[in-house]
């Protein structure tokens, strides 16, 4: 089938990936795929380029942008489209504004949580589109039943589609690539290392990760933070890490292209996040079989099992984060423990295939199955 994906671009980060991921998966499969970015195309458009998969840019402008919806109109038209995904709210609907009158199914994904303060215009327009929209994917049970709750989707066009990633182009955690990490960040071998990825965004709560952190080092001083991503915040972070005095242990990567490798040298992974819709992240670091903390927001709880795999606290509490943090630093044996369940969960529960196989029932019209996730 012809298959047109529409987002606002493809930077790097979790829907971008995730996107990437499901349209290499539907071209194996023999589907005819492109990719209408809003917005310019992004750093990870290169990657389709080598598939044959159209990626084009738009290029909106601040505001309604007439002109973007008719490009977009001509590339989805041009595609002989039959299966329309938009991914998130602006996408959704200026993508169904500009396929108005076309014959085909639309489907929207969403990969947050839900109504953002102060963008009551985004979410009226959103609504708007889901009227004329077949199915709406949420990438959680907590983000699918938040969206009915809050009056955005109707229940009988809402199902739940975990995301997936490749779980075999992850590899677990080894003593050797912890060694080269530590190498790498001139730190000593037996330091624990402790990481993060995501864009520092206030969303992922960095801020409270570093408090934290501090209040870590006063029990486990042979630890190391290592945050990959980039943002905004980066300066205000980094300032932060100075003024409480662990600008030392604190280690900025930015963005990076490698994280498969750096999650095979950490010895835990956290995440400090306010909200989150279903974080790949998380199902990457379950896929590198790295225990995880994780704050009880979102999706999170779906994939960190407390006591399983992880442990889950409250958002915006770093004696929480801190506490859970050293309690699994000082117990190797559950770190271990974790780390089995961590990779198990991920291979039962974290395939990009599995993921595949129930979009595509979705776009022919068929009942997908229940997301039959698992500890």
């Amino acid at each position: 089938m012809n298959i047109t994906h529409v987002v606002e671009n493809l930077n790097r980060g979790g829907l971008e990936r995730v996107v990437i991921d499901l349209v290499r998966v539907q071209r194996a499969a023999g589907h005819r795929c492109q990719v209408v970015c809003l917005f310019e195309e992004g750093a990870l458009a290169e990657e389709l380029a080598t598939l044959d998969v159209p990626v084009t840019a738009c290029g909106k402008q601040p505001g309604f942008d007439l002109g973007t919806v008719r490009r977009a109109r001509a590339l989805i038209r041009g595609h002989g489209t039959e299966v329309l995904n938009t991914h998130n709210a602006m996408a959704h609907y200026y993508a169904t504004l500009a396929s108005l009158g076309l014959r085909l199914r639309r489907v929207n994904t969403r990969h947050s949580m839900g109504v953002t303060p102060n963008h009551r215009r985004r979410d009226w327009l959103y609504r708007g589109a889901v009227r004329l929209t077949d199915t709406v994917i949420s990438v959680s049970r907590a983000s699918c039943e938040a969206a009915i709750a809050q009056g955005l989707v109707p229940a009988a066009k809402s199902i739940a589609i975990p995301n997936g990633i490749p779980i075999g182009d992850f590899q677990p955690r080894s003593a050797a690539a912890h060694a080269h990490l530590s190498q790498a960040l001139q730190i000593a071998p037996d330091t624990h290392i402790l990481g993060t990825v995501g864009r520092l965004h206030p969303a992922k709560d960095h801020a409270m990760l570093l408090r934290a952190f501090a209040r870590l080092l006063g029990e486990r001083p042979r630890s190391a933070l290592v945050i990959v991503g980039d943002g905004s915040l980066r300066t205000d972070l980094e300032r932060q890490a100075r003024d409480t005095g662990i600008a030392g242990q604190v280690h900025f990567l930015g963005d990076r292209s490698d994280v498969k490798q750096l999650l095979c040298g950490f010895d835990l992974f956290v995440m400090s996040s306010s909200t989150e819709g279903y974080s790949i992240a998380l199902v990457e670091a379950c896929a590198a079989g790295l225990p995880v903390v994780a704050t009880a927001v979102g999706g999170n709880p779906e994939i960190v099992g407390d006591g399983v795999n992880g442990l889950v606290v409250p958002p915006a509490d770093p004696a929480a984060l801190a506490d859970a943090l050293a309690a699994l630093l000082g117990d190797e044996a559950r770190r271990q423990a974790m780390s089995d369940a961590a990779r198990r969960w991920a291979l039962a529960n974290g395939s990009i295939d599995a993921m595949a196989r129930r979009y595509e029932a979705v776009y022919r019209g068929q009942p997908a199955a229940a997301d039959g996730t698992s500890r």
